[in-house]
């Protein structure tokens, strides 16, 4: 692995390191950021640095910008959901500015964290494929435990509406849904 890279990776690890919030015994956003690499290297193996570094900084001290302090209702959520993005870009691209990336490799990677392009752009397509399957794979079932059917359904619509086709059609094969969650990843 790159030096540089490997300063960036590290640089998002011991920001998330500080996270408050614990789960499995570890920094909450710390465990996702390493199961968002994993995920990573078993869905496209042969990922760029940019998608790589984006994918390990996609939560980046997401404990930072509270949920609290936007309005309640979806257009709280999605405005919050939005500043997250900026800011994680922005922490991220900070990190490769300090190990000497070029200028288009930071500014692709602030794409990706802030969504700019999902449909249009493979990276950030394959960035948001990776946050949706470490969703289903780790988040998925405590969310589904605490909603009620007609949330999760809407839920889960929404995550393989998201999803290139690739993607929902691996979700088919390696997840075993209901039917009624199943019908929303079939094209």
């Amino acid at each position: 692995m790159g030096t540089r890279k490997q300063a960036v990776l590290d640089a998002i690890d011991a920001a998330n390191a500080q996270d408050p919030h614990m789960e499995d015994g570890q920094p909450s956003e710390l465990l996702y950021g390493q199961r968002m690499s994993a995920e990573l290297d078993r869905l496209f193996p042969n990922a760029s640095d940019a998608l790589q570094i984006a994918a390990r900084g996609q939560h980046v001290e997401r404990w930072k910008l509270k949920r609290t302090e936007y309005p309640e209702g979806r257009a709280g959520y999605l405005a919050w959901r939005k500043a997250q993005g900026v800011y994680h870009a922005d922490v991220v691209q900070g990190f490769m500015e300090q190990a000497e990336y070029r200028a288009d490799q930071i500014e692709a990677v602030g794409q990706m964290l802030r969504k700019q392009g999902i449909k249009r752009n493979a990276e950030v397509q394959a960035l948001e494929d990776v946050i949706c399957f470490v969703f289903l794979k780790w988040y998925f079932a405590p969310f589904a435990a605490k909603h009620s059917d007609e949330k999760i359904q809407r839920i889960v619509e929404k995550t393989a509406f998201k999803m290139s086709a690739e993607g929902r059609a691996r979700v088919l094969d390696e997840f075993d849904l209901p039917e009624a969650l199943a019908g929303a990843f079939r094209d």
